[in-house]
């Protein structure tokens, strides 16, 4: 977990992922999993011929949204467009409805992140809203794509 998200390529992901990602970042993460797993947010790592390929994860979402999870994932360059996010999406997805009782899936995603999209809408999600320049990474301004997938 600690080499997957301290290689990871960050052109498209959240600030929240630190740099570097450390092992006590790794720590925290794998305590905090544990103890929201089945409750809060269902989180896996994903396995290739017994090497961690990538995490995906959805967390239900706070407040007045507590019947909506957010759908997030990493995985490593090595595994890009072979299939494997949208195999692990589906299945997660699956799960997140069935244990969390969700009504329904957020994925936001950078304009700019093709790949992303198509897992995505192979997933079944479909695009809802786009906020404009709603998001600076570093010194770039992208626009945010909202993604949904109702039960």
């Amino acid at each position: 977990m600690q080499q997957l998200c301290d290689e990871a390529d960050r052109k498209y992901l959240s600030d929240r992922l630190p740099y570097p990602y450390t092992l006590e970042n790794a720590d925290w993460w794998i305590n905090f999993a544990c103890e929201n797993e089945g409750k809060n947010g269902v989180f896996r790592k994903v396995l290739v011929n017994g090497k961690v390929a990538g995490n995906i994860t959805v967390e239900r979402l706070p407040d007045v949204r507590k019947n909506d999870g957010e759908l997030g994932y990493v995985f490593a360059r090595e595994y890009w467009g072979k299939g494997i996010a949208t195999e692990a999406a589906k299945l997660i997805c699956d799960i997140a409805f069935r244990e969390l009782s969700l009504n329904r899936l957020t994925a936001q995603v950078y304009e700019g992140n093709i790949a992303s999209r198509r897992v995505l809408e192979k997933c079944g999600f479909t695009l809802e809203g786009n906020l404009k320049n709603a998001v600076t990474k570093g010194d770039k301004v992208y626009n945010l794509l909202i993604f949904g997938k109702l039960k």
